[in-house]
């Protein structure tokens, strides 16, 4: 990616999302823009109005952490969006971002044994692990069934973005398909931001940029988030609708991937969907990418 480009586009989009009445600026009359100026980031963060415009232009090597706070704050960005700013700080400054090694290789599924028994011994919610490109690697048996539309006949290493993005079957499997994708690309942004040296998810993003009116509009938004916690709505085509918890949780002896849970509610019909959902894939198990 182009650091500068990043800098400049991603701090005119929060800059244009922050009313005045956030700010607690007067608007006046005769406004022009629905977001903050300049000049008014400029003097809430505490920096000249020179300083500031040579920050959006994308020079932002150099600054500082206090700089880089200051002008968070006036932006009023979120835990998320200001790491963001730091990891294309860092960037800028030729420094790893987020403690995270760089890592060239291609994504492969997961060898190592005790992460397959880990994965094995979680029986009642789906468990996959998933890396920095939206590859799904590996599997327990419950999430290989869940994830039947979107791994198909194994003859690819299953991607959700992929399947987001180009696979017509998403918008079935998503009931909440806009949030999802919107979820998609906010976290794929901050992945980019950490490491924009990762050749395999900028290939990705070339990939869905080309292919994908959708993916581009939102790329082109600068939405950061990340993954966490929360509710998710599914509809499967064994079992119906599905609601469930999940958690993501960092595999800090493989930098960039996560296992992913999905839980449902004890005794909720999502509950007795998962245990069909389990019996339907212990009697249409078949050999595909890691499963645990």
């Amino acid at each position: 990616m182009d650091n500068r480009a990043e800098v400049r586009e991603f701090l005119m989009s929060r800059r244009a999302k922050l009313t005045p009445e956030r700010a607690g600026i007067p608007a006046g009359p005769n406004r022009r823009v629905a977001g903050l100026r300049r000049s008014e980031v400029a003097t809430l963060a505490g920096v000249s109005v020179e300083y500031y415009a040579k920050l959006e232009r994308g020079a932002i090597a150099g600054a500082s952490a206090a700089v880089l706070d200051a002008i968070a704050r006036a932006l009023q960005l979120n835990d998320t969006e200001r790491s963001h700013l730091l990891d294309l700080a860092r960037a800028a400054d030729g420094i790893p971002s987020s403690g995270r090694a760089r890592r060239r290789v291609k994504s492969q599924v997961v060898t190592r044994p005790s992460l397959h028994w880990a994965l094995a011994a979680i029986t009642d919610g789906v468990a996959f692990v998933r890396d920095q490109h939206q590859d799904i690697l590996a599997t327990n048996e419950l999430g290989r069934a869940f994830y039947s539309p979107v791994i198909g006949d194994g003859g690819r290493t299953p991607n959700l973005a992929r399947f987001q993005f180009l696979d017509p079957v998403s918008r079935e499997f998503y009931p909440d398909w806009d949030l999802f994708a919107e979820m998609c690309v906010a976290i794929m942004r901050s992945e980019a931001g950490r490491d924009p040296h990762d050749t395999g998810l900028q290939d990705l993003i070339g990939e869905l940029s080309t292919r994908s009116d959708t993916f581009r509009r939102l790329w082109g938004a600068h939405d950061v988030r990340t993954h966490g916690s929360g509710t998710k709505r599914f509809h499967h085509p064994v079992v119906g609708d599905l609601t469930l918890a999940y958690e993501e949780l960092a595999i800090t002896a493989e930098p960039g991937q996560v296992l992913m849970i999905y839980t449902a509610e004890p005794g909720s019909p999502s509950a007795e969907r998962l245990r069909l959902l389990a019996s339907w894939g212990v009697s249409n198990r078949t050999v595909g990418i890691g499963t645990a």
